[in-house]
């Protein structure tokens, strides 16, 4: 079994969900449940190593625009949320990771070691991840304390605006230059993200918003879970432009199974095949190089194809790299030394740490 660090999932977002209706969110994920993508049973059954655990503030339920004759659709933007209301969630999310810890359910990595040694151990390697920044104020007061709670990666935005940026709507087929970029604050929050040593995450954000963050950065251009929008044009994916940059910076692109980014008709459909995944991950490689290729499943918030499931049939998608081509070390690579790589730099951390 290969062992997979993934780069974003939403598992905190259903149990803040499942708490929210009375259910026990430490008990859920590490007994198991029939709901969504990701607890420790499925985890361990399909060689779920970790991944990037995401803080998001939901909009709502989003339901995709119905696609017109021609297959094609816009899906509005989600409204702005105000900040008191966000930073309520964003805490009872917070909460619920730091209180999965102190249950043994998983470990809250800060640190490259921290990921080593979960590895190690056979610990869930959860990082805090923040998916749009509503619970943090202009002045960024938030994002120390957040910091000290594990935040150890963040995007600017989800697909809505925010004082810090503009997002991209679910829409296709259409171009990620959708609309403005960075925000004066949004400036402010990357630099302070670099000081901090704090992953800044480019999926979600418009393309004006990308070079953006490009100018302001010191660090590997990643986005966590985006995909190709040579092969499957919506908004939500890079163009090649966006992949020659982050092969420049030495980033990363994680693999979304999300099956509209990943089918050529943009069709929220269970049935899309392994295959359209591996033609991504082929583009990818060969846009990118081995070195920056990665996977961000989108589990617990995404339709993902019926074939992997949830995440107990993540070696699903590892024997079809495997049968398209993909040796063991290549594998390695793709399924989780990228990501400790581009977080050990955001982090300030040397190879040998």
């Amino acid at each position: 079994m290969q062992p997979v660090f993934d780069g974003h999932n939403d598992v905190l977002l259903r149990l803040w969900r499942s708490a929210s209706a009375g259910g026990d969110p430490v008990e859920e994920f590490i007994k198991g449940s029939a709901k969504g993508h990701i607890d420790l049973p499925r985890a361990r059954k399909g060689g779920l190593a970790g991944g990037l655990c995401a803080i998001y503030v939901p909009s709502g339920e989003l339901v995709l625009k119905e696609p017109d004759a021609a297959g094609h659709y816009v899906t509005p933007l989600s409204e702005p949320l105000e900040h008191q209301s966000s930073l309520v969630v964003a805490m009872e999310m917070a909460a619920i990771a730091l209180r999965l810890e102190r249950s043994g359910g998983w470990r809250l990595c800060r640190s490259g070691p921290d990921l080593g040694g979960a590895l190690s151990t056979g610990e869930f390697a959860a990082v805090l991840h923040m998916e749009g920044c509503e619970a943090i104020s202009p002045d960024l007061a938030e994002l120390d304390v957040f910091y000290a709670a594990g935040l150890r990666s963040l995007g600017p935005v989800w697909s809505r605006n925010n004082i810090f940026g503009h997002g991209v709507p679910f829409a296709y087929p259409m171009n990620p230059d959708s609309g403005p970029g960075l925000t004066d604050a949004g400036r402010n929050l990357v630099k302070a993200c670099n000081q901090l040593g704090i992953l800044i995450d480019l999926s979600h954000i418009t393309e004006k918003g990308f070079w953006d963050v490009a100018r302001v950065t010191d660090q590997p251009l990643v986005a966590s879970h985006s995909n190709v929008h040579a092969i499957t044009p919506v908004a939500r994916n890079l163009t090649d432009k966006q992949l020659d940059a982050i092969r420049e910076r030495k980033g990363l692109v994680g693999l979304n199974f999300a099956v509209t980014m990943l089918r050529a008709d943009g069709r929220d459909r269970a049935d899309t095949p392994l295959s359209d995944m591996v033609r991504h991950v082929d583009h990818l490689v060969e846009r990118l190089g081995i070195d920056c290729v990665a996977l961000g499943s989108d589990f617990d918030g995404a339709l993902i194809p019926a074939e992997i499931e949830d995440a107990a049939g993540l070696q699903n998608l590892v024997a079809a790299l495997r049968a398209a081509g993909y040796g063991d070390d290549e594998l390695v690579k793709i399924c989780r030394n990228n990501w400790f790589r581009v977080l050990r730099t955001a982090w300030h951390e040397t190879e040998n740490e």
